[in-house]
């Protein structure tokens, strides 16, 4: 799921996108409806997250402007600390597709925001990622292997989801640490750090990983059982 965060707050913004991002998801940000609006028309994404409090343009214009104007249906959910009904009601008629009061959780943060987007596909789907028998379940964030729960890290399970989302390609060094930090390491410490974490987690009494390395070239996620 892609995801655009409107919030200018930057802790609020820093740990929905770690946590989303966490779990899987891509995740986009911005802090004023301007530069939200320009990066929601020229962005594929599947859910937006919208605060009302925002400089300059507010979230209700924003929403306003998203549907009249870019004619978009990107699905909505506002966060925000107005919790009269008069305030729901304005939000609805400004455009979202869902309200939640701060504070939240954001395990419901991310769960209504898959709800949003299953039901803009109008269908019920199915989110969970396989490879063989890998599985990742970004509602409930439970990664299986070979029929057993299997625990990692945040930064780790973001590697992992990464590649499995493209099972099978080549990644190199570099574009896996703009995933996970947004740019290049000066090393590759804190990247190998969590590929053996993975490979910990993964490598079965057999020694066979789904996470290979390609000498010189990267690292890709195969299925070791095919």
């Amino acid at each position: 799921m892609r995801v655009l965060l409107v919030e200018d707050d930057s802790e609020i913004c820093a740990n929905l996108y770690d946590y989303l991002a966490s779990r899987g998801h891509q995740v986009d940000a911005a802090s004023n409806g301007l530069v939200a609006l320009h990066l929601a028309s020229s962005h594929g994404f599947d859910a937006i997250v919208l605060d009302l409090g925002l400089p300059g343009m507010d979230g209700l214009t924003f929403a306003q402007r998203l549907r009249r104007d870019a004619r978009l249906a990107t699905p909505i959910l506002m966060l925000t600390a107005r919790d009269t009904l008069d305030d729901k009601l304005a939000g609805f008629e400004a455009g979202a597709d869902d309200y939640l009061v701060k504070p939240y959780a954001m395990k419901e943060v991310e769960a209504r925001l898959l709800a949003l987007v299953r039901r803009a596909q109008g269908r019920v789907v199915d989110d969970r990622l396989r490879l063989g028998q890998l599985e990742y379940d970004p509602a409930s964030g439970e990664l299986r292997w070979r029929g057993r729960q299997v625990t990692l890290p945040p930064k780790s399970m973001q590697l992992l989801v990464a590649l499995l989302r493209r099972p099978g390609q080549l990644f190199s060094r570099a574009e896996l640490e703009v995933l996970l930090w947004g740019e290049e390491q000066a090393t590759s410490d804190a990247l190998r750090t969590h590929i053996a974490q993975v490979r910990r987690a993964l490598q079965g009494e057999d020694g066979r990983c789904p996470l290979v390395t390609v000498h010189g070239r990267g690292y890709r996620l195969v299925d070791p059982d095919a």
